[in-house]
């Protein structure tokens, strides 16, 4: 037929062209890197893993592993000789010697101690940085989960807003309705796309922030998975030396009650004693020249009559009480940290608890009975649109309550010590 022919190049074309587009996509897909999922429960493995800053903490343990292998050595011996002759050769003395220092007290054994603390305390001070990070993530995490949920919520309005115009709009080309009224509807269903739009942007700010805490690379994409978990209060018990801050507060304690101790061995210097031995050649004349050979023993002790480190042991005493204080204060301030949090978390609880048991479902009811109305034409189009507004602002309400508990939680979780 006129028209109908297909010529060889174009069959080809029409054959290959959509198999080719197809395979260039799927290795577009194939070579595009995975995207990190992330929840509310995984995401502090994701920051043991990947966090940078976390990494560079436990550089920490391994500097004062060092110092642990470095402390209470005895020092080197020393090796010392000496030479003398006379102008002509003919007389002369050879002297050497090995010397060593040894302590008199136990000071090496209690710098070891010291050392091992605070093995232990750096372990603890890179738990802290590790429980700050995880906080961190948590917090943004809890807000790119609610500004989702909220977008969610607006969306579903979205619907419910351009079904009701699209109603309005029928009725009006009918003759039937108010084209004003279909107008304010559209308006409405406009505005609630600008919030959508406006959440979107909150959405990418969050989730930059929680890029670097997650220790991803520029360019990787991350999806975060999972919703906000109703509300549930946990228990009270409180227990602050679960805290890695506590526990490192504690450890400096300990260390600084064996600096005392370390200071007070510190009062008498090193014993230093060595061996010598000594070859001299003297003329006696008339009867020629002699030889002598001589080995001995040396000590030095100093003698301990105005430096006794008074001042030292001083700041190690101060050093030691102003710590202990510390921790005590610590472990207050944790147990009203986490009272202060958990009380915030059931306000939150009840808040939602009422929105969603009285509130909303009279919010429900009311918009029914507008609408109902309104298409009965019995009402006006101003009562429809404010119990939809009411009853947006109370599922608003609700999520930003629902956000706050799980914030609060966060806070909770975090003052605990829990992991």
């Amino acid at each position: 037929m006129p028209g109908m022919a297909v010529t060889h190049h174009d069959f080809m074309f029409n054959f290959f062209y959509p198999a080719l587009l197809g395979g260039v996509l799927m290795l577009n897909m194939l070579n595009a890197e995975p995207s990190v999922v992330v929840t509310l429960g995984s995401i502090g493995d994701r920051v043991r893993a990947q966090n940078p800053d976390l990494a560079a903490a436990r550089w920490r343990i391994q500097e004062a592993l060092g110092r642990l292998n470095q402390s209470g050595r005895l020092p080197n011996p020393e090796l010392d000789a000496s030479f003398e002759h006379n102008a002509r050769f003919r007389e002369g003395k050879l002297e050497v010697g090995l010397s060593r220092r040894f302590p008199v007290t136990d000071r090496l054994r209690l710098e070891k101690n010291v050392s091992q603390i605070e093995l232990e305390a750096a372990e603890a001070e890179v738990r802290e940085v590790e429980r700050q990070i995880i906080a961190k993530a948590r917090e943004a995490m809890v807000k790119v989960l609610a500004t989702r949920q909220r977008r969610e919520l607006l969306r579903e309005q979205i619907g419910v807003s351009k079904e009701f115009a699209d109603f309005l709009s029928g009725i009006a080309a009918k003759g039937e309705g108010s084209a004003i009224d279909a107008s304010q509807a559209k308006l409405e269903a406009t505005s609630l796309s600008m919030e959508v739009r406006q959440l979107d942007a909150s959405e990418t700010a969050l989730v930059g922030e929680l890029k670097p805490l997650l220790g991803m690379r520029p360019g990787e994409a991350l999806s975060v998975s999972g919703s906000l978990p109703s509300p549930s209060l946990p228990s009270i018990a409180v227990d602050p030396a679960r805290r890695p801050d506590f526990q490192a507060a504690k450890l400096n304690a300990q260390a600084a009650a064996h600096g005392v101790a370390l200071e007070q061995a510190r009062r008498y210097d090193d014993v230093e004693g060595g061996l010598f031995a000594a070859a001299e050649r003297t003329e006696d004349a008339p009867e020629g020249y002699e030889n002598e050979a001589i080995i001995g023993l040396r000590f030095k002790v100093a003698l301990p009559f105005w430096n006794k480190n008074e001042g030292a042991i001083q700041e190690a005493e101060a050093r030691k009480e102003r710590i202990e204080k510390e921790a005590i204060a610590l472990g207050h301030g944790i147990r009203l940290e986490a009272e202060a949090a958990r009380a915030e978390m059931a306000e939150w609880s009840r808040m939602v608890d009422e929105i969603d048991s009285a509130l909303l479902p009279l919010a429900d009811e009311q918009s029914r009975l507008a609408e109902d109305a309104y298409r009965a034409g019995q009402g006006e189009i101003q009562a429809v649109l404010r119990s939809r507004e009411k009853r947006l602002q109370l599922s608003a309400a609700k999520l930003d309550a629902l956000r706050e508990f799980h914030l609060a939680r966060v806070r909770y979780e975090t003052a605990i010590g829990k992991p």
